[in-house]
């Protein structure tokens, strides 16, 4: 059978149409029309519809649902989830963002690439294969989801509740590389508490900054530490570690009774949270002990991304090879996702492929490639293909 080849049409079309839907993350305010996803998924179950999908809906919060849209195979196949997420960032400095536009061969917009191209992609593979009169053995399911770009509920949802399936791609923007592997990401709260007094006679309180001071002084090496003496994987290579955000005091003239710094920590498959936040006790004790009216405290997670690693040998990662390397007329790269994604919560091996570069991703002149959308439609195609001929 000759390969189907994607439409740039009909793929500009859908791609411009969900640009122009805001689905911006509410970041923990209240949802409302532009900052939820709501919108966004009722496009979806639409679009869904029109392909004779069987389409369902879930609100995992008020106003932020996670949709999904089921071609149902003949029986026998392994199911396939084709994911992405519906929310994207703001448009702070960048106020044209809801605004598609196309020029050079590029889409630009809020979302273009991270990741709305994924999922017009995704309903391109659906339609190559209908049109093709392909009966897949396995369901083959689009999903849109919510939330990504903060707490992921809609992912850890989904991981919880279903569906089931046997295999995911995840389309972030990846310029088409293969990424089963990324780090995982903790970020938790360090503390002081001190005693406030009026500044004019600070030796009547206890510095809580003073004593920030010295955490940070002795934290500042710990990036360092994992990157030449950590350990290691094969895709991920070492852990980081960064000091990110810190508030404390209210005014000058008073001697500041708390401080707290919140921490970024990037960990490795296999390494255990339980044993980080262990070995952050570890180091403010050691720190505090010698230090009179030093108080320093480790909040619950604020941030809990879990680490993704998929084997290299696993059938979908060697179907993503074999697709890349013939629709792409180049051989595949395998490597690590730099950052955190819904893969590891979906509750099956999930492999992160998609089209568009990471660096445009939150950018104030976001956008995509037209042909190398093409591409991921026909990577996806053949690859869904090939699942269902050689099983799980």
């Amino acid at each position: 059978m000759t390969r189907p080849r994607a439409n740039a049409a009909r793929l500009t079309k859908d791609l411009t149409a969900m640009i122009a839907i805001p689905s911006v993350n509410p970041f923990g305010a209240a949802a409302m029309p532009g900052r939820r996803e709501r919108e966004m998924a009722e496009d979806l179950l639409a679009r869904f519809a029109a392909l004779g999908l069987e389409s369902h809906r879930w609100d995992v919060a008020p106003g932020r649902p996670n949709v999904w849209g089921r071609l149902k195979g003949t029986g026998g196949g392994p199911t396939i989830v084709l994911a992405g997420h519906m929310d994207t960032v703001d448009v702070d400095g960048y106020p044209e963002g809801h605004e598609p536009r196309i020029s050079g061969g590029r889409v630009y917009g809020r979302g273009a690439c991270d990741m709305k191209a994924a999922l017009a992609c995704y309903l391109e593979t659906v339609r190559m294969i209908q049109e093709a009169g392909i009966a897949l053995r396995g369901d083959l399911i689009v999903a849109g989801i919510c939330d990504e770009e903060d707490l992921m509920i809609g992912s850890t949802d989904w991981g919880r509740i279903g569906p089931r399936a046997d295999f995911g791609i995840i389309g972030e923007p990846t310029g088409l590389r293969i990424c089963p592997a990324h780090k995982g990401q903790l970020c938790v709260f360090f503390r002081t508490e001190g005693r406030a007094t009026h500044s004019s006679r600070p030796e009547l309180g206890v510095n809580a900054v003073e004593h920030m001071g010295r955490i940070i002084a002795r934290f500042a090496g710990l990036n360092a530490e994992l990157r030449e003496n950590g350990p290691r994987h094969p895709l991920c290579g070492a852990g980081r570690f960064s000091m990110n955000v810190i508030r404390g005091g209210t005014l000058a003239s008073a001697i500041p009774d708390f401080c707290e710094m919140e921490v970024d920590r990037r960990f490795l498959p296999g390494e255990r949270i339980t044993d980080i936040i262990a070995e952050y006790r570890a180091r403010l004790d050691a720190l505090s002990a010698p230090v009179p009216d030093m108080k320093a405290s480790i909040s619950p997670p604020s941030l809990e991304v879990q680490p993704l690693d998929v084997p290299r040998t696993s059938p979908l990662v060697r179907a993503l090879e074999r697709a890349v390397g013939t629709v792409c007329a180049a051989p595949s790269v395998i490597t690590a996702f730099p950052g955190g994604t819904d893969a590891p919560n979906m509750g099956f091996p999930c492999v992160i492929c998609g089209p568009g570069e990471l660096e445009q991703a939150h950018s104030a002149n976001e956008f995509v490639d037209i042909q190398q959308m093409q591409l991921a439609s026909e990577v996806y195609f053949t690859t869904v293909l090939d699942l269902n001929d050689r099983g799980t």
